[in-house]
């Protein structure tokens, strides 16, 4: 922690004490009440063992439980503003309610959903996602879930999460090539000058 203190004043900057909390993430069930103390110059860090980082809950042991059920808590109230968009006479057209459902619950349960992509824990947010393709397509619960993938012409669930844990694989292949091939042509742009 000196080193980073070290760091920050070095540059003149500030840790924020309230907005920083400290955690240990391990995979050892026996530590997972350990807690330990931070301290920066005079402020402790408060232990948190859940922190939210970027908007994704992280748990100690590193499973996507605790971030997955906040998921589907938020795709039941997320749904719930698809199902007033949704009314049987009055309601809004299918195109609307398809881009409404991508905007509002696709883009808030894909969000670092890379992190679990192969979680057991992913197949709760199916079953969330399945009650919102029922308000796109507007069939009742009979309905299987495949059909209802086809209607309203979105990928399953776990092929997007598979195409987004790639497309992130990619971007740093990709980001670790340039990063490569920068530091060559510096390197052999001083051997060139010297």
């Amino acid at each position: 922690m000196c080193t980073i203190t070290d760091y920050l004043s070095a540059w003149k900057l500030k840790l924020s004490v309230t907005k920083t909390t400290s955690t240990a993430f391990h995979l050892n069930n026996k530590e997972t009440m350990c807690q330990f103390t931070v301290d920066t110059r005079g402020n402790t860090l408060p232990y948190n063992s859940n922190p939210t980082y970027l908007g994704a809950k992280l748990y100690c042991q590193l499973a996507y439980k605790q971030h997955s059920e906040g998921l589907c808590q938020e795709t039941l109230g997320r749904n719930n503003l698809l199902h007033c968009l949704a009314g049987s006479s009055w309601g809004a057209s299918t195109p609307t309610i398809h881009t409404s459902a991508l905007a509002i619950v696709f883009s808030a349960v894909e969000y670092a959903t890379q992190v679990g992509c192969h979680s057991c824990h992913s197949k709760k947010l199916d079953v969330a996602l399945n009650k919102t393709l029922r308000f796109i397509t507007g069939f009742l619960c009979p309905t299987p879930t495949g059909l209802l993938l086809i209607l309203a012409d979105i990928a399953p669930p776990n092929l997007r999460r598979e195409q987004l844990a790639c497309r992130l694989g990619c971007q740093a292949t990709i980001n670790t090539f340039f990063t490569v091939l920068s530091q060559t042509c510096r390197c052999r742009g001083a051997s060139h000058s010297i």
